[in-house]
C-alpha cells in the first residue's frame, strides 16, 4: 500500500508534469527529465517509508533503482510512441490514459525489482524468533566424578 500512496503518487504528479514540459522540447527528452527527477525522489521515499530500511538510500539503492527506472521509461515511451503511431493526434486524455496505464504497469516490475533486490537486505530490525531452552542433561554421580 505504501508503495502504491509514495510510487503512484508520483507517477500521477509525473504523469501531469510531462506534457507541461513537452510543450517546451521533444516529449522522449521532457519523460527523461521527469523520469530522473522521480526516480530520484521515489527512492528516497520507499527507502524510509515503504520498505523501511529506517534510513535514506545510498549510491548503491540509487544506482540500482535507476536500472528500474530505465525500464519503466523504455515502457512509457513505447506506449507513447505507439499511440502517437496509432493516432496522429491524440487527445491529452489519452494521452494520460496510455501514459498511466504504462506507468502502473512499469510500477508493478519496479516495485518487484525494489523488493527483491535493491531494498532485500536493508529492511529495519526483525523481532527475534521465539526460542525454547534446550534441556540440559542430568549430571550423574559418574559424570561428576569424572569431571573432578
Amino acid at each position: 500500500m505504501r508503495f502504491v500512496v509514495c510510487g503512484g503518487g508520483i507517477g500521477v504528479l509525473s504523469s501531469l508534469a510531462v506534457p507541461l514540459v513537452a510543450t517546451t522540447m521533444p516529449w522522449a527528452l521532457a519523460n527523461a527529465l521527469i523520469t530522473v527527477a522521480s526516480t530520484l525522489l521515489c527512492t528516497e521515499l520507499h527507502a524510509l517509508f515503504t520498505f523501511g530500511t529506517g534510513r535514506r538510500p545510498g549510491w548503491r539503492e540509487h544506482f540500482q533503482s535507476s536500472g528500474s527506472a530505465v525500464a519503466a521509461y523504455l515502457v512509457t515511451t513505447a506506449a507513447m510512441f505507439l499511440l502517437h503511431a496509432v493516432q496522429a493526434t491524440p487527445s491529452m486524455l489519452t494521452e494520460q490514459v496510455v501514459y498511466l496505464s504504462a506507468s502502473g504497469l512499469a510500477g508493478i516490475g519496479r516495485f518487484l525489482v525494489l523488493r527483491l533486490f535493491v531494498f532485500a537486505g536493508n529492511r529495519g530490525p526483525r523481532r527475534p524468533e521465539l526460542s525454547l531452552p534446550l534441556p540440559r542433561p542430568a549430571l550423574t554421580r559418574a559424570a561428576v566424578g569424572a569431571a573432578c
